[in-house]
C-alpha cells in the first residue's frame, strides 16, 4: 500500500486527488488524451493507495480504460465451437439421423459406408494462453500492461483463453475451461490485484500453460508469455517452450536483450511493445497471423 504523502511526489497526483479519496475523473480524461500510458500506469498505482476510498475508485476507473482501449481493437474471427455433421472417415459418433434418412432413400438396400456421416464438435480456431511474469516489483507500467493483455485477450478469444501469472510459482487466474472471471471486467480487477513478488521463473508459467492447452480443443494453440525472460534458469524454460505450438514472447521495446535469447534458442516470435497501449495493437497482429 502506498500513503498519500508517497504518492504526493508523483507528478499530477495533486491535481487528480486534491483531498481524500477525491479522483477528478475530468483531469484524468485530459491526461490520457495527452499521455496514455503515463495516465493509466498512475491510475493503477493509485489503486494501491491506502486511502480506500481512492483506491476503490482508481480501481474501478482503471477497470473501464482498460477494457475500453482494448475493445478498440479486433475480435479474432473464427468459429465458436458447435456441433456439426462429418464424414465418417472424420471418426466420432454416428450420426443417426443421417443414417436413417441415408437407409430409406436407399429402400432398404445396403448403404454405402462412405455415405455415412458422424457427429463431432467443430473447433474453434484459436486458443490463447496468456502467461505473465508477475515477479520483482508488478505495478503502475508494469501492472498496466498485464491488465491491458488480459482484457485484449478475454475480447479477442472469449470462447478459450487462460490466464496465468507466475514468478517462483505459476497461478492459474482464468482457466480456459474455467466459468471463473467469465466477463472481461472480472479477468481485469482479477490481474490488477496481482501483486508483485518473487523471482522469474518462467518454466513454471510455460509448464502451467501447456495443461491448459490440453483441455481446449483448437486448430491454433497460441501461448502469449509477457516478460523481459530476466530469468536465472531460462535454460529449464527451453524444452517446455519448444514443445508448445506457438509461442510469442511480449518484452517491453527498451529491454529485449534477454527475450531475444529465449525466442532465438526456442524459435519464439518477440514482439518489443512500447507500453500499455501497444498491448492490445500486438495482440490484433499475432491473432491476425494463420
Amino acid at each position: 500500500m502506498v500513503s498519500r504523502q508517497q504518492m504526493a511526489a508523483i507528478e499530477y497526483f495533486d491535481e487528480l486527488s486534491p483531498g481524500v479519496g477525491e479522483l477528478d475523473e475530468h483531469v484524468m480524461d485530459r491526461l490520457l488524451a495527452d499521455s496514455p500510458d503515463e495516465a493509466v500506469s498512475l491510475l493503477v498505482t493509485l489503486g494501491d493507495a491506502v486511502d480506500p476510498e481512492l483506491r476503490a475508485k482508481a480501481r474501478r476507473v482503471a477497470e473501464r480504460i482498460v477494457i475500453d482501449i482494448a475493445r478498440r481493437g479486433r475480435a479474432a474471427q473464427g468459429k465458436v465451437g458447435r456441433l456439426r455433421s462429418l464424414p465418417i472417415r472424420n471418426g466420432g459418433d454416428l450420426d443417426v439421423d443421417a443414417a436413417v434418412e441415408s437407409l430409406a432413400e436407399s429402400g432398404g438396400a445396403l448403404v454405402d459406408a462412405d455415405t455415412l456421416r458422424v457427429i463431432d464438435w467443430e473447433r474453434p480456431d484459436t486458443a490463447v494462453c496468456l502467461v505473465i511474469d508477475r515477479s520483482g516489483s508488478m505495478k503502475g507500467e508494469a501492472l498496466a500492461s498485464a491488465a491491458l493483455a488480459a482484457a485484449a485477450v478475454a475480447l479477442r478469444a472469449p470462447a478459450f483463453h487462460a490466464v496465468i501469472a507466475f514468478s517462483g510459482m505459476a497461478e492459474v487466474v482464468r482457466s480456459m475451461v474455467t466459468s471463473s472471471y467469465a466477463s472481461t471486467d472480472g479477468i481485469v480487477d482479477a490481474v490488477l490485484s496481482l501483486k508483485g513478488h518473487g523471482t522469474t521463473k518462467v518454466s513454471d508459467g510455460l509448464r502451467a500453460a501447456i495443461t491448459e492447452h490440453e483441455a481446449a480443443r483448437c486448430g491454433r494453440h497460441l501461448t502469449v508469455l509477457l516478460s523481459d525472460c530476466r530469468d536465472r534458469a531460462i535454460d529449464e524454460a527451453v524444452p517446455l517452450a519448444q514443445s508448445l505450438e506457438e509461442l510469442v514472447i511480449l518484452s517491453p521495446a527498451d529491454d529485449v536483450t534477454d527475450a531475444q535469447w529465449f525466442a532465438d534458442a526456442t524459435g519464439a516470435a518477440l514482439v518489443g511493445v512500447e507500453g500499455p497501449h501497444d498491448v492490445a495493437r500486438a495482440l490484433d497482429e499475432i491473432l491476425s497471423r494463420k
